[in-house]
Parts: structure tokens; C-alpha cells; sequence
């Protein structure tokens, strides 16, 4: 096993889609069979936008029910809830104290919610409560508390891995060889997991298939997927199908190559090729499904892991903590 932590969170927003599954989710499940994980349940950072305590307790449910159900390897991955962490909320302050507020006009969130108001003829800070202002630090902070040398990211989550370093940077060079420096790693298929309209696969555009949607809600959102005008005799590019983009992320090597040769011969038509695509999507998600909503049914098993992978995780944010406070207060 690589003795390189990695680092991942995942904000309770809600139930991950097929496009987040084969970026990000599945390398990660893969990733904990092999290297030392921290995976939190970043509730705190779902506050921002959600206000409802029973839906942010549900959505940590579903979240954590989902990955331990696709095979979460928990003896390497320490799975638990960000706020069971009492050492994050201290953490965050002393990092407060060395952030330049600069830093945090640049980020990303903030101002995508200040050109949003200036379009709209607001003032430039309608709206922004210092949860979203400060949120690159409170992520900072989950990153620096556990050590972490590699932070899985989508592309666009990249400037919070550069803001760690930045800030982990400045409390090094005031009190000293305090924090590591993590290293982003963009997954390959980032961004590139197209939707039912052969967008990127997402849902603010409304064309996303739910990871764990019952098999009849599945077999109608495959039915949806946009195709071309070609008929079933006609030969097709498997590079330019949604449908085979899909389906390479589900099936063998020799299975891929198979379907990709019934793409080019001609004589498949769209609904066959959706059907094959369904058949196999199915297969693999079915064993994770059943477990998912077995956990689901017995939440008091999921928070029995949630409370273990919390005992675990505070033996190392302690140990941080300790030392950045032996540093800043003696």
C-alpha cells in the first residue's frame, strides 16, 4: 500500500450521477484499496446553500450509504462526518489568522457570486454570507488537518488544493515546517462524461442519470439519450455516441471492442445499442443498489461507521492541531 494519503470530500448535495461516478467516485473506491484515504462528509461546507438540518442529515445518510455500497474499502479508508471533527472549527480559526482576505476576493465561488450581482445591478456582496466568502479556508483546512499528500479535484475545484498550499505556505514561513503541501490530481475523465443531450453530464443542464435510480427511472433515461438521424443499417462513429461513451466506463476491454465493431458494421439501430447500454449499466449498478438501500433502511449502521471513521480521523487531527497551536501560542 503507497504510504501517500489521499484526501477527498464530498459535499451532501444530494445523489451523485453517472457522470460523478466514473470521474470521480469510482477511481476513489478504487484508490482505497490500495493507498491510505480520508473521505469526510463535508457537511459544513453544504450549509452555504442548504438551510434544513433533516435534509443535510439525510443527504450524509445517502452519501455515505452510497460509497459504502459501491465497495469503499473501509480497513484503508477512513470514512466520517467533517463536523464530528471538533479539531476542524479550531483549525480553521488559526488559519484564519494568516490568510490574506486578497486570497479570498480571488477565489472561484466568490466571485462568480459577485459578477452574478454585478449583471443583475446589485450590490457586489448581495447575498455572500462569510461561509461562502471564507469557504477556501474552512477547505484548507480539511485538507492541512490530515496530511494529506495527493487531493483527487475536478478541474474546476483546483484553486482550493493551490489555496492550501498558498496558506499552508504563509504559516510555514511565520512559525516554521508546520504542514505538507498537497499535490491536486485531476482525474483523466473529468469533464468528460457526456449527459443525455451529449453535453458534459451535469445537473445544472438537466441531463443526468442518478447513480442509484431504480432500474425502470434508469432504463427510461438511457431510452432519452439524445442520438443522430442515422438508421440502423447505416455504419456510426462509437467515438461520437453518447451511448458507447457511456458504456466503455461499464464493460471489459473485449466487450468495449464488441460493441464499438456493432457501431461501425451497421445493422444496430439506436434503440438496440440503448438497450445494450441499459443491460450493462444495470448489471454493475444492481449489486451496489440493492446494498445501497439495505444501508438506507438501517441508517444506524451508517452512523455506526460514520462515528468509527470519526474516532480514527481525530487521532490525527489532534496531533496536527496540537502542533499548530504549540507553534502559534506556545
Amino acid at each position: 500500500m503507497s504510504e501517500k494519503v489521499v484526501l477527498t470530500g464530498i459535499k451532501p448535495t444530494g445523489m451523485p450521477h453517472l457522470g460523478n461516478y466514473i470521474g470521480a467516485l469510482k477511481p476513489l473506491i478504487e484508490q482505497s484499496h490500495t493507498q491510505k484515504t480520508f473521505m469526510f462528509i463535508a457537511d459544513l461546507h453544504a450549509l452555504n446553500t442548504i438551510h434544513d438540518a433533516k435534509q443535510i442529515k439525510q443527504h450524509t445518510y445517502e452519501i455515505a450509504g452510497m460509497l459504502v455500497a459501491l465497495g469503499l474499502n473501509l480497513d484503508n479508508a477512513v470514512l466520517f462526518r467533517q463536523s464530528d471533527i471538533d479539531e476542524i472549527y479550531k483549525l480553521n480559526t488559526f488559519l484564519m489568522n494568516v490568510t490574506p482576505k486578497g486570497l479570498m476576493n480571488r477565489a472561484h465561488s466568490y466571485k462568480a457570486s459577485v459578477d452574478r450581482n454585478v449583471a443583475n445591478g446589485l450590490d457586489v456582496d448581495a447575498g455572500v454570507n462569510m461561509g461562502l466568502f471564507t469557504y477556501p479556508i474552512l477547505m484548507s483546512a480539511d485538507i492541512l488537518l490530515y496530511n494529506a499528500d495527493i487531493v483527487p479535484v475536478g478541474a474546476d475545484q483546483k484553486q482550493h488544493v493551490e489555496f492550501a498550499r498558498d496558506i499552508a505556505g504563509y504559516f510555514n514561513n511565520i512559525y516554521g515546517d508546520t504542514f505538507k503541501m498537497p499535490e491536486p490530481v485531476i482525474g483523466e475523465e473529468t469533464g468528460l462524461i457526456p449527459g443525455l443531450d451529449g453535453r458534459k453530464m451535469s445537473k445544472s443542464y438537466d441531463n443526468t442519470i442518478a447513480l442509484f435510480a431504480p432500474e425502470k427511472e434508469l432504463k427510461k433515461k438511457i431510452m432519452r439519450i439524445i442520438t443522430d438521424s442515422k438508421t440502423p443499417e447505416e455504419a456510426k462513429n462509437p467515438d461520437e455516441s453518447t451511448i458507447f461513451q457511456l458504456y466503455k466506463h461499464f464493460a471489459t476491454d473485449a466487450e468495449i471492442a464488441e460493441f464499438a465493431q456493432m457501431f461501425r458494421a451497421g445493422g444496430m439501430g439506436y434503440g438496440t445499442a440503448k438497450t445494450i447500454l441499459f443491460d450493462k449499466v444495470n448489471s454493475v449498478l444492481a449489486g451496489p443498489r440493492a446494498e445501497y438501500e439495505r444501508l438506507m433502511a438501517n441508517t444506524d449502521e451508517i452512523e455506526k461507521i460514520l462515528a468509527d471513521g470519526a474516532c480514527k480521523a481525530r487521532v490525527v487531527a489532534q496531533e496536527t492541531l496540537g502542533r499548530v497551536k504549540r507553534a502559534m501560542l506556545g
